[in-house]
């Protein structure tokens, strides 16, 4: 019977209570998840781990998740990854920017369970 891989979860968020919980709830469902606390530290993350998908929060110290994805997409080597906004900045503006960035969702957190929000990975990682 072949091995089944797991899923590379890499959630860049500054709130250590937010990554925790998304953690513990993906971690549960079979996910490997990894944990960065700021944009700078989530780019290296993303570059060393190539994960399956990011679940990227936006308002953060030291680059800002529009500033992480914007390089991320310029960047040949891992441009591919999946990305998902998970944020509460929810301003329409916000939104069109993140999706024009190239984020494949965005996923306001104060609207979202963290159940939903492991469906809508599960979702876009079964693409």
């Amino acid at each position: 019977m072949a091995e089944v891989t797991k899923n590379k979860i890499l959630i860049i968020e500054d709130d250590t209570f937010i990554s925790d919980m998304y953690r513990m709830k993906l971690e549960s469902e079979g996910f490997n998840v990894r944990i960065a606390e700021d944009g700078k530290k989530g780019l290296e993350e993303v570059n060393r781990e190539k994960p399956d998908l990011v679940l990227l929060d936006v308002v953060m110290p030291r680059m800002d998740g529009f500033g992480v994805l914007q390089t991320l997409k310029e960047d040949p080597e891992i441009q591919d990854v999946k990305v998902v906004l998970l944020t509460n900045l929810g301003q329409k503006e916000s939104v069109e920017k993140g999706l024009e960035l190239g984020a494949l969702d965005y996923i306001i957190k104060a609207h979202f369970t963290p159940a939903e929000v492991v469906e809508k990975v599960k979702q876009i990682l079964s693409k």
